[in-house]
């Protein structure tokens, strides 16, 4: 049965909700083509909405944002709205949540999807009650002819039926500056059931006659499996053993009886040298490789070596963690040849792939569901819980739960990567930069691009060997290269005796990033003002993913204590038309305080391919009283479109705190984190 066949036999047009255990209807999104309007929403004879797509909530909240969108353009009340995301059966494939493209991609989607809906509706309106079309429009989810004072919803119009008519491309959006429903803090959709615990969790999940999942895991990075004696675990009563190659897990009633069976296993490994942490740096530089997509412009070596100003340096970018709320978990369930895995990831369609490929089946015969996830920071891109839970639930026959302790995903999820970055730059008298090098060794060329104005440059991102699992970050790479950017601006004007704000606003064209640069300046009193005594002030700015922040920080150096801390930040931010004020904040305030982890103390420590601090207790996550007093300004711009607001806000806030140190202390610092063990002067 396909999903027009599933909304017929419901006859009147009643939306699902995301299933959780019922998996016997066997829809497929395969059956309407994503240029249909019923591919991305049904409207039932009751006026309900029901928005299909791909994407992932992790924390973001595009649950509500894209149900705004669609409220708007549809001009229907949210609380008409169901949204059905990240079900590879239900929902239009999608490449996953991430690079902030919920909000600039998919949005317009929807925003086509249901304003084509519309003028359909109108459409059907107008030759049902043989009138003018023009006459007619849609408010709060009722047709009205205002000549005749005739009034229906919406979902009589339509009669439930699924809406095969293809999007239009070219239909006529609503303008931002008239958005009612957009552009307001509605506020979060099915946020109570998180406040109350009503919200299950895939962690929280429990099927009849399920197992709880363990996985024997290497003692090390490159250690391989030599042998491995199961005998002990098979013994004992009610436990399932997986032997495949060099997957082995256990599945058992109880956690307690799976961590007994897990533990008997007798396994053998051989080890590799591994770098550590101490050698890390050379070992990046020492193994990478050029990359073809490398700029390069004008002459750098002799403008630089003509430069009236010039600073030269060599960054630093630790291993950190993404340490999300929920550890990995998966719950996996056969029935046949049929298989349905719930479980918390950004690439729901991505872990679809991964398993035809383990199980070597067709990926129409496997669903995956993710449930609204404790956050993921661009961790989550992965399914390893759901494949480990899956791997056991066909050699059990029954469904199991694998849920990864807190050490597992300190440990084996993916690391934001390390990287050396190599920094060559030069500016003339009047403090015009004259020539930019900037090499990226690991770490990412997200970002690496610099946005002031330079006539010599050469810009290169360097792959290297990771001895680390590494992946996507927040921000990814830009934060680093924004980082090392900023710290260099700095070191310039303090060579050149120029103010860093005008430094910056001196060598920049693009007015957004000037826009923003001079709010937060506005609302932290740059201008003007002098930092007290053992205090500092940094400013730093960046773009990325079509968005621009800027920050200032203010740092108390405590010399007793030899640290520091953020006594205040101005953050101004700008990603075009905003969609939820409200939920942007939060967002913004998100990225500011997990980018003072990773500014001040977040580190990925380890030794002979072991991590040494894989619980809370060792690494250390900004707390409470970490947190400054934060002014954020937003800066709307409904002439642009909306921008995603995910990653861009986190990448202004370590160089603004570096930045803040140097004026502080006279300390130049070229490492992340800052000062992990305090400030060494």
């Amino acid at each position: 049965m396909n999903r027009r066949e599933f909304f017929s036999v419901l006859g009147s047009g009643i939306a699902i909700t995301l299933a959780t255990v019922n998996t016997s209807y066997g829809l497929s999104a395969d059956a309407l083509p994503e240029n249909q309007i019923g591919a991305w929403l049904h409207i039932g004879e009751d006026g309900a909405v029901t928005i299909y797509s791909g994407k992932a909530e992790v924390g973001q909240n595009i649950r509500t944002s894209l149900a705004q969108v669609v409220a708007e353009e549809l001009d229907v009340p949210m609380e008409k709205i169901t949204m059905i995301l990240g079900d590879t059966t239900l929902t239009p494939y999608d490449r996953g949540t991430f690079g902030s493209r919920s909000t600039p991609y998919m949005g317009p989607q929807l925003r086509k999807a249901a304003a084509s809906a519309r003028e359909l509706i109108l459409d059907l309106a107008a030759t049902e009650w043989k009138t003018e079309r023009s006459l007619l429009y849609i408010s709060k989810g009722n047709v009205t002819n205002p000549d005749t004072k005739q009034m229906t919803p919406i979902g009589k119009i339509v009669k439930g039926k699924q809406l095969v008519q293809a999007v239009d491309e070219k239909v006529v959006l609503k303008k931002i500056d008239a958005w009612k429903i957009a552009g307001t803090s509605v506020k979060k959709v099915n946020g109570e059931s998180f406040v109350t615990g009503q919200h299950k969790y895939v962690s929280d999940m429990k099927l009849t006659g399920m197992l709880y999942g363990k996985i024997l895991r290497a003692p090390a990075y490159g250690a391989t499996l030599v042998s491995a004696d199961i005998s002990d675990a098979k013994k004992i009563p009610g436990v399932v053993v997986v032997h495949d190659k060099n997957f082995i897990g256990v599945a058992a009633g109880d956690l307690s009886t799976a961590n007994k069976a897990l533990q008997s296993i007798k396994a053998e490994w051989k080890f590799e040298p591994q770098p550590s942490r101490k050698e890390i740096f050379d070992h990046l530089r020492n193994t990478s490789k050029n990359d073809d997509r490398g700029k390069v412009s004008g002459d750098v070596s002799t403008a630089f070596s003509k430069a009236a100003a010039s600073a030269e340096q060599t960054f630093h970018v630790d291993y950190i963690a993404h340490v999300p709320l929920e550890p990995r978990a998966g719950v996996a369930q056969w029935e046949g040849n049929k298989l349905t895995v719930w479980t918390g990831t950004q690439r729901p369609f991505g872990v679809q792939e991964d398993l035809a490929d383990v199980f070597q089946m067709p990926k129409e015969n496997i669903r995956v569901i993710q449930p609204d996830t404790g956050s993921g920071y661009g961790g989550k891109h992965t399914g390893e819980a759901g494949v480990e839970a899956a791997r056991l639930a066909k050699e059990a026959g029954t469904p199991v739960k694998v849920v990864w302790t807190r050490e597992e995903e300190f440990t084996w999820a993916y690391f934001r990567p390390a990287g050396v970055i190599d920094v060559k730059a030069g500016a003339d008298k009047s403090g015009i930069l004259t020539s930019w090098e900037f090499h990226n060794y690991n770490s990412g060329g997200s970002g690496i691009d610099t946005p002031y104005e330079v006539k010599n440059t050469a810009i290169q991102f360097h792959p290297s060997d990771s001895p680390l699992r590494q992946g996507s970050y927040r921000g990814l790479a830009a934060t680093a290269n924004n980082f090392a950017r900023e710290s260099i601006m700095d070191d310039l004007a303090a060579e050149l005796k120029i103010d860093p704000l005008e430094f910056r606003l001196k060598n920049l064209s693009e007015q957004r990033m000037k826009d923003v640069l001079e709010a937060a300046a506005k609302a932290f009193g740059w201008r003007g003002a002098k930092p007290e005594k053992d205090h500092g002030f940094g400013i730093a700015c960046g773009e990325e993913k079509g968005s621009y922040v800027a920050a200032c920080a203010e740092i108390a150096f405590d010399r007793n204590e030899n640290d520091i801390k953020v006594l205040r930040a101005a953050v101004a931010f700008e990603c075009g038309g905003i969609i939820n004020p409200n939920h942007l904040e939060n967002q913004i305030t998100g990225s500011i305080i997990q980018g003072l982890g990773g500014a001040l103390f977040e580190w990925i420590d380890f030794k002979d391919g072991k991590i040494l601090n894989p619980k809370f207790s060792a690494y250390r996550v900004p707390r409470f009283g970490d947190v400054p007093k934060l002014d954020i300004v937003m800066l709307n711009r409904k002439d642009i479109p909306p921008a995603g607001a995910g990653e861009t806000p986190i990448i202004g806030i370590a160089p603004a705190v570096r930045n803040a140190i140097v004026n502080a202390t006279g300390k130049r610092l070229y490492t992340l984190p800052l000062v992990p063990r305090g400030l060494e002067v």
